[in-house]
């Protein structure tokens, strides 16, 4: 049986409980044990499929396409577990089911009830993912903070998991806040020490506290936490601040949190160093010998978390250069004719990556003209593509009145038009064209290069596309068509022949990104922005 690591966090949120269990993962790997992770999300959404980015951040998009909670990716991007759908619940996907049953007759003369059948749901599902991905240890992220009532069912789960499971089959590590005073000039452990009492209030006694702070922890105060929580001193782990959250798995390594793990589970392994992370993250992620700066031109910029993947995507592509990818955010919003060569005058590659609804559009659109009429290097994604379409049509083709029908259903010239599949559908959750699918590339081409293979899978998440019917003008203009799904004949990657380095694609790239992995297109995109710096520096 799969022995079970639940990650629950108190005080504040946003303390890093999807980092906190990515980085587990990574340490749980490194010692050769194979891993899974989980979110329980606490809110009513089925998924954040509808919500907009600047309520919840990123959706992330998994291989089988799910829509999901953006830590989803942080798993992806230090491990190598298989994520898939059933790893990201919330209790609208748990209520859901449970009155599915219910309107069925599955629970006929009973009563429903928050306990047994929400919880039973939960700790299901829980167990599903153990069973199905054969691992040795199943990491389960709860999301909210401790006193949330929303999280009061997630937690009494786990509760009741722990205690069928018994002791060295499931452990709880709980991330908590020390915050530094500095009028006081002092750690406070007061705010620890309240949340942990409100988790043994539920139930729940922590095994292990990740304490998040900008001070280390004098031996005084870790003493002081260990007595007033009842956990042992040794479980007390220091989780301070850092430049680069790839260095959190080496944090967790010298506090020796993998071997107290394996201690509390009773799980036997070798001991392995870091070494290969160690030298991702000491040496080519914070001295590399290149700089680059790029330009995002989105619409959601004003929020960190809605072009997570993006960020993150940028920085492996820059490790696998050896470089430093300075990144400018840019509100597409602000992208004017009096504007763009202001805002975009530092930048030596544009990106432009997706989105919905036409705020912002115009904005795209002129950016994707000057990175073309300058030379830039540019990357579009997924809106990205699409923008940079109706610019070609606009400007090169000489269809002004182009466009895309999300933005103007009675566009005289629809480049980007509704996916066939999508014109029936009027259920808008999860019904996206979503999941990874099949792309042959041309072999002249820059994506070919990149990728080095003919045949692709990419992950997607959108609902229009290239409108065929222009294809060949677009061609006759100077557009290459260098990426198609045969299956369905759609347009999934443009590049432009005379361009030192254009290519859009319809497909998400950055969800396949790793650090000491970059994806092919997001290497290739950095490798051409510097040389577009070094020529300008010459």
């Amino acid at each position: 049986m799969s022995k079970f690591i639940f990650i629950t966090g108190g005080v504040v949120s946003s303390l890093g409980k999807g980092i906190a269990a990515a980085s587990i993962g990574k340490l749980l790997e490194t010692r050769g044990l194979k891993t899974t992770i989980m979110k329980c999300d606490p809110y009513l959404n089925v998924d954040p499929g509808t919500m907009n980015p600047y309520q919840h951040g990123e959706v992330y998009v998994t291989e089988d396409g799910a829509e999901t909670d953006l830590d989803l990716g942080h798993y992806e991007r230090f491990t190598n577990a298989q994520i898939t759908r059933d790893c990201n619940i919330t209790t609208g996907k748990v209520y859901h089911t449970v009155i599915t049953k219910e309107r069925r007759g599955d629970y006929l003369g009973k009563t429903v009830q928050i306990i047994p059948h929400i919880t039973d749901e939960i700790k299901r599902c829980i167990k599903k993912v153990s069973k199905e991905k054969d691992v040795d240890v199943t990491i389960v992220e709860i999301g909210g903070t401790v006193g949330d009532i929303e999280s009061l069912p997630f937690l009494e789960a786990i509760r009741q998991l722990r205690w069928e499971l018994g002791q060295s089959y499931a452990l709880d590590i709980h991330v908590t806040l020390l915050p530094y005073i500095k009028s006081a000039g002092e750690q406070k452990t007061k705010p620890t020490q309240h949340s942990v009492g409100r988790l043994r209030e539920i139930g729940i006694v922590p095994d292990i506290l990740l304490c998040r702070t900008e001070k280390h922890i004098s031996k005084e105060q870790r003493d002081k936490i260990a007595l007033f929580c009842n956990v042992d001193r040794e479980a007390v782990i220091e989780a301070p601040d850092v430049k680069n959250i790839y260095e959190v798995p080496l944090s967790f390594k010298k506090g020796r949190l993998d071997d107290l793990i394996l201690k509390k589970l009773n799980l036997k392994s070798e001991d392995k160093d870091l070494k290969d992370w160690e030298n991702l993250v000491i040496h080519r992620l914070r001295n590399p010998q290149h700089e680059v700066t790029i330009c995002v031109v989105g619409k959601y910029i004003a929020l960190q978390d809605a072009y997570k993947s993006i960020y993150e995507a940028l920085v492996h592509g820059g490790i696998a250069n050896d470089a430093w990818v300075h990144i400018i955010k840019i509100d597409s919003e602000e992208v004017k004719n009096n504007t763009v060569d202001r805002l975009l005058a530092d930048a030596q590659g544009i990106l432009i990556p997706g989105g919905f609804g036409d705020r912002g559009i115009e904005g795209k659109i002129r950016a994707v003209q000057y990175a073309r009429e300058k030379g830039i290097p540019f990357f579009g994604i997924c809106l990205g593509m699409q923008v940079a379409c109706i610019e070609f049509a606009r400007n090169i083709c000489g269809l002004k009145e182009a466009n895309s029908t999300e933005f103007d259903k009675d566009t005289a010239h629809p480049v980007i038009s509704l996916l066939e599949e999508q014109r029936h559908i009027k259920m808008l959750g999860a019904s996206m064209r979503l999941g990874s699918y099949p792309c042959r590339l041309m072999k002249d081409s820059k994506s070919f290069q990149a990728y080095k293979k003919e045949t692709i899978s990419e992950r997607h998440r959108h609902r229009y596309e290239f409108n065929n019917e222009y294809r060949k003008q677009f061609e006759k203009s100077g557009i290459m068509f260098t990426g198609i799904n045969a299956g369905q004949d759609l347009v999934e990657i443009i590049e432009i022949t005379d361009h030192p380095w254009f290519v859009a694609g319809q497909f998400h790239p950055e969800f396949r990104s790793k650090p000491d992995r970059a994806h092919p297109l997001f290497r290739a995109f950095i490798k051409a922005s510097l040389e577009m710096r070094e020529g300008i520096t010459r």
